[in-house]
């Protein structure tokens, strides 16, 4: 079976490397690339976190200049995820993120990141509940970037207005928030609602198990569904420790990110391609549709920021194995 390559809409790093390194080198950038290409992913967003103004702008800019002087940057990476820091601050919604670094949205903000960048921020994660979130949200759409929410306490009606808004995803659903939640009026919930948001899901059977995951797949359907990875230096590397946006986080023997001494996920060592056949083995769709949620829906989710910013993709082609393993030497160029 031939696909298109697929796009991972959430990486914060891969191979070893940290993308929201200020130290990053184009080097480094290439080794974890070429990594990702071994897994069918022909584009990505590298994803920066939450972090102070000071400390986002010079993660911006290393990871734009690395992408610049690369050699697969041009063609792998057409933009930016800035996932934060507008978000929800409470235990249990911050996640890994640092609550004191997160803030109410602010487009000034997106601007002065973006005066030294070659290529755009395309998606902005943010908790619609934040003061002046549905202006910005309003905003970010005239000026052709994605929203999507996380690490949101946000109800039915907040929800519902942020889709009104231009909000159109959800960033790892059913992840980043509390551990126990009221029964029924809930973020989860809330989200799972909304026809007009796309769910992005980790497959990886740590921030949810398999059973859960398909569950997710047949509440929102098939077409509504991402695969993303959500991925951290630890991705395609061995167990051990690194680094990731100035936190010690470890690849557990188990294949799951920690921060060391805390028992919630810091991202994750999936691999995309893995993603497809734990979905496979979960769901028991058809391949070729579970491929789709890894290629053409996030192309689809991006589809109106691309064009805003006048970016055509070249998607690449990948030739998947019975073993739904992706054929190296079959990747065309990119």
């Amino acid at each position: 079976m031939i696909s298109d390559g697929l796009f991972d809409l959430q990486v914060n790093g891969y191979a070893g490397v940290d993308f929201n390194d200020p130290a990053l080198t184009h080097v480094q950038l290439d080794t974890a690339l070429e990594a990702m290409l071994v897994s069918g992913v022909t584009q990505c967003l590298p994803t920066i976190i939450t972090a102070q103004p000071d400390e986002l702008n010079k993660r911006f800019f290393a990871l734009d200049q690395a992408v610049k002087s690369s050699r697969l940057g041009a063609s792998m990476v057409p933009g930016y995820h800035l996932e934060g820091p507008f978000l929800c601050a409470a235990d249990g919604y911050s996640g890994c993120h640092p609550p004191d670094a997160m803030t109410d949205p602010d487009a000034a903000l997106i601007d002065r990141i973006e005066e030294r960048l070659s290529r755009p921020i395309l998606l902005v994660t943010l908790a619609p509940e934040r003061s002046g979130a549905l202006n910005f949200i309003a905003e970010m759409r005239l000026r052709g970037k994605t929203v999507a929410m996380a690490h949101s306490s946000a109800g039915f009606a907040t929800v519902r207005a942020a889709a009104d808004a231009g909000l159109t995803l959800s960033t790892h659903l059913g992840n980043g928030l509390p551990q126990h939640l009221p029964k029924l009026e809930n973020a989860l919930m809330a989200q799972l609602s909304e026809p007009r948001l796309a769910a992005c899901l980790i497959a990886d059977g740590h921030h949810m198990s398999g059973e859960a995951l398909a569950a997710l797949i047949r509440l929102k359907g098939t077409d509504n569904c991402i695969l993303v990875t959500d991925a951290t230096a630890g991705a395609a590397a061995v167990p051990g420790v690194y680094g990731f946006a100035g936190m010690a986080v470890e690849r557990t023997l188990h294949g799951a990110m920690v921060q060391p001494g805390r028992s919630n996920l810091a991202g994750s060592a999936l691999c995309l391609d893995q993603a497809v056949r734990n979905t496979v083995a979960w769901t028991s769709l058809p391949p070729a549709l579970v491929i789709a949620m890894a290629s053409a829906a996030p192309r689809r989710a991006l589809a109106g920021s691309l064009r805003h910013h006048g970016i055509s993709l070249q998607p690449g082609r990948v030739r998947w194995g019975a073993d739904l393993r992706p054929s190296v030497d079959a990747l065309a160029s990119v």
